[in-house]
C-alpha cells in the first residue's frame, strides 16, 4: 500500500498517551518522521498527570509502524522549551515541518464537574486555561515559522466537540472552545501563507485513562457500558489518528481551513475505520441518546 506521509515531517504535541498517541502512531503508519513531545518521559519520570505511558513509548509504537518516531520531552508552558525543540526540528530536518498537532491538555487534575465556576478554586480554573490553551498558542508562536518559510503545511488544533453547547465545566467549557478559535484564528492569520489550520474533535475516547475508569481493557471494553451507557458508542485513538492521517495526505486540505472537524464526519469523507473495522459516529449517537435526554 502506498504511503501517503513519506518523506514528511510532524510534531505532536501532547503525544504521550490518549489522542495524541492515536495520532503520532497514524502518521507513523502512513511512513512520517514524528517528534513526539510531552512531559512523561523514561528518563524524568511521569509528569503531573502521575500515568505510566511515556513519550519513548509512543516514540518506539510510531517506527514499529513504519515512521520514524523521536522522542522530545517538551513542557508546552516553557517557552524557552518549545523554543529549543524549534530549533532542534529546524536543524535536524532542514528547516522542514509538515504537520503541527496542538493535543496539549494535562487539564483533567483542574476540572471540576457539577460545581459552578464561582464555587471553584479561580487559580486553578485560570491554570487549566493556560495549560490547555497558552500552550498551544506558545508551540505554534514556535513552530509556525518553519511553515510560514516554506510557504506550506497543516496544523490540527484537537478540541472536544464541534457544537456551541455548553460541555458542562465552566473552564473546560473555555479551553476546549477557545482551541477551535485558535483553529479559526490561524487559518485566517496564515491563509496568505498557504499553510492550513482546523480544529478536530474526537468522540467518546476510549484512551488509557478512559479504559482504566471503566474497569475494562481494550479486549472487554464493551463491558464498559456497566460504568457508563455511552460507552458503547466510544472510539479508539486509531480512529482520531486516522481522521489526522487523512487530512495530512489530501492535497486539497485547505478546503476546511478554519474549520471545527470531527473523527466520525471525516470517516465518511475519506471512508476510514476504527481498529475495529466499525465506523463509530459520535455526533448521530449523541443527538439521539445524549441531547434527547430529560436529563440533559
Amino acid at each position: 500500500m502506498e504511503r501517503t506521509l513519506d518523506g514528511k515531517v510532524a510534531v505532536v504535541a501532547g503525544g504521550t498517551r490518549g489522542a495524541g498517541r492515536g495520532i503520532a502512531v497514524a502518521l507513523g503508519e502512513q511512513g512520517a518522521t514524528v517528534y513526539v513531545t510531552g512531559r512523561s518521559s523514561r528518563a524524568t519520570g511521569p509528569s503531573v498527570m502521575a500515568r505510566a505511558e511515556t513519550i519513548e513509548e509512543t516514540a518506539e509504537l510510531v517506527t514499529a509502524a513504519g515512521g520514524i518516531g523521536i522522542p522530545a520531552r517538551v513542557d508546552h508552558a516553557d517557552s524557552d522549551a518549545v523554543a529549543r525543540l524549534a530549533a532542534r526540528v529546524r536543524d535536524e530536518q532542514d528547516g522542514r515541518l509538515d504537520i503541527l498537532v496542538n493535543d496539549i491538555w494535562g487539564g483533567d487534575p483542574m476540572t471540576k464537574w457539577g460545581t459552578p465556576f464561582w464555587e471553584q478554586n479561580l487559580a486553578d480554573g485560570l491554570a487549566l486555561v493556560r495549560q490547555a490553551v497558552e500552550t498551544h498558542i506558545v508551540t505554534s508562536w514556535h513552530l509556525v515559522p518553519l511553515m510560514v518559510a516554506r510557504r506550506s503545511g497543516l496544523i490540527i488544533e484537537i478540541t472536544d466537540g464541534v457544537e456551541p453547547g455548553y460541555r458542562g465545566a465552566f473552564y473546560y467549557d473555555l479551553a476546549k472552545a477557545g482551541v477551535i478559535r485558535l483553529g479559526v484564528a490561524q487559518a485566517g492569520e496564515l491563509e496568505p501563507f498557504g499553510v492550513t489550520a482546523v480544529a478536530l474533535t474526537p468522540g467518546f475516547l476510549r484512551s488509557e485513562a478512559m479504559l482504566e475508569l471503566a474497569g475494562v481493557t481494550e479486549a472487554n471494553w464493551r463491558n464498559g457500558v456497566a460504568w457508563d451507557p455511552h460507552f458503547i458508542a466510544s472510539e479508539t485513538p486509531k480512529y482520531v489518528g486516522r481522521a489526522v492521517a487523512s487530512l495530512a495526505g489530501d492535497e486539497d486540505v485547505a478546503r476546511f481551513s478554519g474549520q471545527a472537524l470531527s473523527s466520525w464526519g471525516l470517516s465518511e469523507v475519506y471512508g476510514f475505520t476504527d481498529a475495529d473495522g466499525s465506523q463509530p459516529h459520535w455526533g448521530r449517537y449523541f443527538a439521539q441518546h445524549v441531547a434527547s435526554s430529560p436529563a440533559t
